[in-house]
């Protein structure tokens, strides 16, 4: 077996040369189409046989232990739990309902219905945790609307793509939940600082549809003013969503139960919403646990393919070496926090926002952690997060492989995907402005935070 190795092109090469090298494979194969896990276990593991000099017994022990540390993680428990909740919610027509009292409120302005839209979303990301799901459920209530009231096709589809990504931004949300676990933050002040960019978001969108109907008329129809007995109705009905987010967020952040307590809570109530509608019947619930079951393999696949690769990363001394490299530059913090939130920007356009958290994250944030920004270790932890969630929730909107822009252009055949690109363009400047803000500005994101 040695004299085999011995054959192999990385045979010479010390594993901090192997950890750099392993980048350009992991990248060769994702840009091939190799599922995200797939490739990160796969170099993972083909980096610990060359570090190990062919030597298997470390690797199978490694197999052996990340596997079941993976599995058998009593937090990652979480995720399938508020999966649930989203795959319920979806079910239990509280979508219907927000953006029915958005556009009671909104519709009858300039871009009314638009703005509604984005507000129903950010409504129905408080319950649903997770981008391509509340633009798939928002996109199928909304677009009969936007067609009904004469808005652009373009436009219309660029609008709910974008609106989609409240759903990761405004908590609960998936992504932020695995960044806790990767640099031990507690999810409920992660959560808490989320809240604040979130509304952000929602209210910079909202602005650039308010700013787009201006410079394109035609794009947008009027819709009647509803009446005050409208209005207050549909906002009633409202109320289990409301209920459901104070109970979940809040009672995390009081301490009344633990994030996976909260999430099975919300699982439940979300059930509950939904079995009160009659939209809950066997073969919905059926398929939300499918649909649930077939997200969380995947999440926990990338999970167990990324600890195999960060851990291999560890082992070469990648990290190490980036970290002694920065600081050894003298480089302004916020000189390097640029250039990751660049990167990230960069790499949001051919990589889903999952894979990216857990690929470089163990990589950046130790270089971030190095670097004196004014604040508390935590206080840094956590707002690096919040823009790290920020830049890759932007590679969903982003060509050429901006996921939620694919899901609804699915929903409208009619429209070009060509017509969806120009016009999210708009909605990607909005969130670039919302990075600056907050880099400027830490307190933003943390003033909610107990000092």
């Amino acid at each position: 077996m040695s004299a085999l190795l011995d054959l192999l092109p990385f045979a010479d090469m010390s594993r901090l040369e192997l950890g750099f090298w392993s980048f350009a494979v992991l990248l060769s194969m994702i840009f091939v189409r190799a599922p995200i896990g797939l490739a990160m276990l796969l170099v993972g593991f083909g980096g610990w046989y060359y570090a190990m000099n062919g030597n298997p017994t470390p690797l199978l022990a490694k197999l052996k232990s990340e596997t079941y540390t993976t599995f058998s993680n009593y937090n990652l428990t979480v995720i399938p739990m508020f999966l649930l909740m989203g795959q319920f919610a979806m079910v239990s027509g509280l979508s219907t309902a927000l953006f029915r009292a958005a556009e009671g409120f909104l519709g009858h302005l300039r871009g009314g219905v638009a703005m509604a839209a984005i507000g129903a979303c950010a409504g129905f990301g408080a319950i649903c945790g997770s981008s391509l799901a509340t633009a798939a459920t928002m996109g199928r209530v909304a677009l009969p609307e936007l067609r009904r009231y004469g808005y652009a096709g373009g436009f219309s589809t660029a609008t709910l793509a974008a609106g989609g990504t409240l759903g990761i931004l405004i908590p609960p949300s998936v992504i932020l939940i695995i960044y806790a676990q990767l640099t031990e933050q507690n999810i409920a002040k992660l959560f808490l600082a989320a809240f604040v960019p979130g509304i952000l978001a929602a209210i910079g969108y909202m602005i650039v549809v308010s700013i787009y109907v201006r410079l394109n008329p035609d794009a947008a129809g009027v819709r009647p003013k509803a009446s005050a007995q409208e209005r207050w109705g549909s906002l009633a009905a409202t109320w289990p969503v409301i209920l459901i987010f104070a109970l979940v967020v809040g009672g995390i952040y009081l301490g009344w139960f633990s994030p996976t307590e909260g999430a099975a809570i919300g699982a439940a109530g979300t059930g509950l919403v939904a079995l009160l509608s009659g939209n809950l019947n066997w073969p919905a619930f059926r398929d939300s646990l499918i649909g649930t079951a077939k997200t969380t393999a995947m999440i926990y696949f990338i999970i167990l393919g990324a600890g195999f690769f960060n851990g291999f990363l560890a082992l070469s001394g990648v990290t190490t070496f980036l970290v002694d490299y920065v600081t050894a530059q003298n480089w302004s913090p916020f000189f390097v926090l640029s250039l990751v939130l660049l990167f990230y920007l960069i790499f949001g356009c051919v990589m889903d926002s999952l894979s990216m958290i857990l690929l470089t994250v163990p990589i950046f944030f130790p270089v971030i952690s190095a670097m004196d920004f004014g604040m508390s270790p935590e206080h840094l932890a956590i707002w690096f997060g919040i823009l790290v969630l920020i830049v890759v929730e932007v590679g969903l909107i982003t060509p050429p492989v901006g996921m939620n822009l694919f899901i609804i252009n699915a929903m409208d055949r009619d429209t070009p995907i060509a017509q969806t690109y120009r016009s999210v363009l708009l909605f990607v400047g909005s969130d670039i402005v919302r990075v600056v803000l907050l880099v400027l500005f830490p307190s933003v994101t943390l003033f909610l935070l107990p000092v």
